[in-house]
C-alpha cells in the first residue's frame, strides 16, 4: 500500500527559495533530540517508537475486552477528556456510517462522549437517554481526578449499577487508568473492573495508540489491527534516517515554521469530508496545547469545506493575510454516487448529469486552493488515499512526529501543558475546595472590587 504524501508546492512559492531547505540542519538536530531524548519532556517520549513495539497478543487482550462490551451493551460511554477521547473518537466518526444514530445495527454498540464537559443539561441527557438500555462505560482517566471525568463516572457507576446490577457493570465497566496509582485505579481494583494501563511516558494528546484510543475504536467494531500497522508504516517512513526531502513529517514541520518566520501565525485545518470534523478536533489539541507556551506558536485553526466556504471562506479569501492552510485531501470515496439529469433542469445543473458527486467535490476543493492562494493564503496538501483504518493510522503518527519536531524547532516543551492549571485552580478555589482557602480569599476580593 502507498503512503500518504504532503505537497508543499503551494506553501513553498510564498517562501523564499531556500527558507525551507535552510531548516534541514536544525529538523535533524530537532530529530535526534527526539531521538536521544535530549530534549524538553524527554519523559514523555513513549509515543515516538509506539506503534512497531505493540505486540499481537496485545491487540488480541484488547479486541478480547472490546468483544466482552459488543456483546453486552447497547451503549457504551467513553468518559474521558482532550486526548483521553478525542483520538478515539476521531476514528470512530471517521470509519463509522454517517447516520449511525439511526441504524438498527445489532453488531456494534452506540458509542457515546461524556466527560468533556461540565453542562448539567449534557448530563441529564445523556443519563435520560441510558435509561432501560444495556449501557458499558469504558472509564479513561490517568489520575481519577479530573474534575469533568471524575463527575460523569459518579454519574454513569451510579446508574449502571442501578439499572445492570453490580455484577453486570463489574463486567461492563472497563478503566483505563494509571498502572499503580490514583483514583481511578483505586476505584477499578476495588470494583474488580478489567482495567489496561496508560503508560506514564505517553501524554493525553499522544495517546491514541494505547489502550484510550485503541479500546473505544475496537468496541465500534473497527480494525485495530490495522490502524496500528498504518501508524507503524509512517513510524519506519518519518525515522531519522529518512533522508529530509523524503521524509512528510519532517518537511511538513519546516515548512510551517518557515511559514511562522514569514508571519503566517495561524495555521487553519481544512477538511472536505465530515467525517474528519473530530480530525481537526483531534489535531487542534495536540499542536495548540503542545506549542502554544512561552508568548510562541502557530495558532491551530479549522474549518469544513465546503460548509464554511460559506461563513468563513469570506475571511480566509481576503482577511488579514496571517494565515496558511492544511488540506487533508482524500482521493476515493467509500460511496460511489452520480447526479441525475432532471428534465425541467430549474436549478441549471443538467451540465453536472453523470457526473460522480466526488468529482464535483474535487473541483470544489481545487478552485478553492487555487481562489486562496491567489488571495495570500499558502496552503499545504496532504493526501490520503482512501479513509481507513491504515491510513489513518498514517495519518495520526504523521501528525504526532511532526508535532515533536516542530517543539522542538520552537523550542518550548511540546509535552507539557502548564497553562491548563490555571482555570482549574480558579474554578477549585471558587468552589471552596479544601485546600484553596487562600487563593478563595483572593479570587473573592478581585471580584468584590
Amino acid at each position: 500500500m502507498k503512503n500518504i504524501q504532503l505537497d508543499i508546492t503551494k506553501a513553498a512559492q510564498f517562501l523564499s527559495a531556500n527558507a525551507i531547505s535552510a531548516y534541514e540542519p536544525k529538523v535533524k538536530a530537532a530529530q535526534e533530540a527526539l531521538e536521544n531524548g535530549t530534549c524538553p519532556g524527554n519523559d514523555f517520549l513513549g509515543w515516538l517508537h509506539l506503534p512497531s513495539s505493540i505486540t499481537p497478543a496485545f491487540i488480541a487482550e484488547v479486541n478480547e475486552t472490546a468483544k466482552v462490551l459488543r456483546d453486552n451493551c447497547e451503549v457504551v460511554v467513553v468518559a474521558g477528556i482532550g486526548g483521553s477521547y478525542l483520538g478515539a473518537r476521531t476514528v470512530i466518526e471517521a470509519l463509522s456510517n454517517s447516520f449511525q444514530w439511526l441504524l438498527n445495527d445489532s453488531k456494534n454498540p452506540v458509542i457515546l462522549y461524556a466527560g468533556n464537559n461540565i453542562s448539567e443539561d449534557y448530563l441529564a441527557e445523556m443519563c435520560d437517554y441510558l435509561k432501560g438500555k444495556k449501557f458499558g462505560v469504558i472509564n479513561i482517566s490517568k489520575s481519577g481526578t479530573t474534575t469533568e471525568t471524575a463527575l460523569t463516572f459518579r454519574l454513569l457507576k451510579k446508574q449502571c449499577e442501578d439499572q445492570r446490577g453490580k455484577e453486570m457493570a463489574q463486567k461492563v465497566i472497563v478503566a483505563v487508568t494509571d498502572a499503580k496509582k490514583g483514583a481511578a485505579r483505586t476505584t477499578a481494583d476495588k470494583e474488580g473492573y478489567k482495567s489496561f494501563v496508560i503508560p506514564d511516558n505517553v501524554g493525553g494528546r499522544f495517546s491514541v495508540l494505547t489502550p484510550v484510543g485503541l479500546l473505544p475504536i475496537a468496541v465500534a467494531g473497527f480494525d485495530i489491527a490495522k490502524l496500528v500497522e498504518g501508524a507503524a508504516d509512517m513510524e519506519k517512513a518519518t525515522a531519522i534516517d529518512v533522508p529530509f526531502t523524503e521524509n512528510p513529517s519532517a518537511v511538513y514541520a519546516a515548512c510551517r515554521n518557515a511559514l511562522y518566520d514569514a508571519g503566517k501565525k495561524i495555521e487553519i485545518m481544512v477538511n472536505y469530508q465530515p467525517k474528519l470534523h473530530y480530525l481537526n478536533e483531534w489535531w487542534k489539541q495536540l499542536y495548540g496545547e503542545s506549542e502554544g507556551k512561552e508568548g510562541k506558536g502557530i495558532f491551530p485553526a479549522a474549518v469544513d469545506f465546503t460548509t464554511d466556504l460559506h461563513s468563513m471562506g469570506q475571511w480566509i479569501q481576503e482577511g488579514e493575510r496571517t494565515i496558511y492552510e492544511t488540506v487533508i485531501s482524500i482521493e476515493q470515496p467509500n460511496h460511489k454516487v452520480l447526479f441525475p439529469t432532471d428534465e425541467e433542469n430549474l436549478d441549471g445543473l443538467n451540465f453536472l448529469a453523470g457526473k460522480r458527486v466526488d468529482e464535483v467535490n474535487k473541483m470544489a476543493e481545487l478552485g478553492t486552493q487555487l481562489a486562496h492562494v491567489d488571495g495570500g493564503v499558502p496552503n499545504m496538501r496532504l493526501i490520503v488515499p482512501e479513509l481507513n483504518e491504515y491510513y489513518l493510522g498514517q495519518i495520526i503518527y504523521f501528525f504526532e512526529k511532526a508535532c515533536g519536531i516542530s517543539g522542538n524547532l520552537l523550542g518550548v516543551n511540546t509535552f507539557n501543558q502548564p497553562g491548563v492549571e490555571a482555570y482549574k485552580k480558579n474554578m477549585f478555589a471558587l468552589l471552596n475546595k479544601p485546600g484553596y482557602e487562600k487563593e478563595s480569599e483572593a479570587i473573592r476580593a478581585r471580584l468584590n472590587k
